[in-house]
């Protein structure tokens, strides 16, 4: 085969990590789905990864690269290598940086992020259309559907453009239209982490709904990671009596959750027959493994001690120890401050507000969670070997804040989910 001949070739020479044969990996796991990739293929990957490895020069690419490729052959896949997010470069628990002082930069990397994912997935929609690609070919949707989904799609992305100022660069038109505009628009961020984009997809099978799946997911990571920092910001500003700056972070963070919400119509436009196919061989991988998720509940409120002690926290391990070790709280702080009559008056009120704005949006996110999974599963049990959408009934309305913050039902401002 002639992506085992390059392979082997780069092997025989100086395993250079700049000349290694990414795309033809990619091709082959792409060509197949990684389920189905043949073992003499995962067994010279595992040693182009020794080589690199035991030669101890930094090669971070193509360490995460073959990490990403080689989960099942290791008996350590799960959800994070699954959407392969550290070839997106998304903190995963104990990586996750303190929040920086001037993160400007880091929120327009993130939003420019989410904008290459969506535009991504819907320029692999728009090539599936016009035939111009065979990759995961079964289970094409119809015209109808690519249309809705291009859609959809640039409405996700919508409020990323606004945050980034460019509201209007997509213009009107048709949804293919705009969905092609979309990607010219994401296209020239030109940022040096392309390759990292394309090589972060790695579907377990042919199906051609997994592609969208897989971004959705990968988006939402990187939303919820940004929500963390804003959350870690909060905290730090609180401690330091700065009830605005905290207010504000709690402001961002509400209307980054928000925001997500669009992305939840574009997954359930998945057809359930092919979601059905493909989660076949996601065993092992559930949502109830993400990192960025329990870092933002955990950075609310110390979760109850059943929560910690439960599947949801040991599926986190690096999470649940730095909960274990004392991590610090928005509701912590909050009662802190005020308990210490540094935080009264109009500024007490003001973070009140926001906390509670913030918990309904979370709270609201939760729920539509739920129906949609709902939708896909049924009655069915998860993968990651979780209780499913029971599961998801079960926490669907923990408390994001103890349950004397302020009332986590208040009316959002920013307005309801989008159906």
């Amino acid at each position: 085969m002639w992506f085992v001949r390059e392979l082997t070739s780069w092997l025989s020479g100086a395993a250079a990590p700049d000349v290694f044969p990414y795309h033809s990996v990619l091709d082959e796991f792409q060509r197949v789905g990684k389920h189905f990739v043949e073992k003499n293929l995962l067994a010279l990957l595992d040693e182009a990864r020794s080589r690199v490895t035991g030669r101890g020069e930094p090669a971070p690419l193509l360490r995460d690269f073959l990490d990403a490729t080689l989960d099942k052959w290791d008996g350590r896949y799960d959800y994070r290598s699954y959407l392969a997010l550290r070839l997106l470069r998304l903190p995963c628990g104990a990586d996750h940086p303190p929040p920086a002082e001037d993160d400007t930069s880091a929120r327009r990397t993130r939003d420019q992020l989410v904008i290459r994912l969506v535009a991504d997935a819907l320029a692999f929609e728009l090539a599936a259309a016009a035939h111009t690609t065979d990759l995961l070919p079964l289970g094409r949707p119809g015209p109808e559907l690519v249309a809705k989904r291009c859609r959809l799609g640039v409405r996700a992305a919508s409020p990323a453009l606004a945050r980034l100022g460019l509201t209007g660069a997509v213009g009107a038109g048709d949804p293919a239209t705009v969905a092609t505009a979309l990607s010219v628009v994401a296209a020239d961020f030109g940022t040096a982490a392309d390759q990292s984009l394309r090589l972060s997809m790695l579907p377990v099978h042919v199906t051609h709904d997994e592609y969208l799946f897989i971004r959705v997911l990968q988006a939402y990571e990187c939303l919820f990671a940004g929500v963390a920092d804003e959350l870690g910001a909060a905290v730090a500003a609180l401690a330091v009596d700065a009830a605005r700056p905290a207010a504000a972070r709690l402001a961002y963070a509400r209307d980054l959750l928000g925001s997500a919400g669009p992305l939840f119509s574009l997954l359930a436009t998945m057809q359930r027959e092919s979601f059905q196919t493909f989660r076949q061989y996601t065993e092992g991988a559930s949502a109830i493994q993400s990192r960025s998720y329990k870092l933002v509940e955990s950075l609310c409120r110390t979760p109850d001690e059943g929560r910690l002690d439960s599947v949801a926290y040991r599926s986190v391990p690096e999470v649940l120890a730095r909960v274990r070790a004392g991590q610090p709280t928005v509701d912590e702080a909050y009662r802190s401050a005020v308990g210490g009559g540094r935080l009264a008056g109009a500024d007490r009120d003001l973070v009140a507000r926001r906390m509670g704005e913030f918990a309904a949006t979370l709270l609201r996110w939760r729920r539509t969670h739920h129906r949609v999974a709902v939708r896909m599963l049924g009655a069915r049990s998860g993968t990651g070997y979780t209780q499913g959408t029971p599961y998801l009934a079960a926490v669907r309305d923990v408390p994001v804040f103890s349950t004397n913050a302020p009332d986590p039902h208040l009316t959002d401002p920013t307005g309801g989910h989008p159906a």
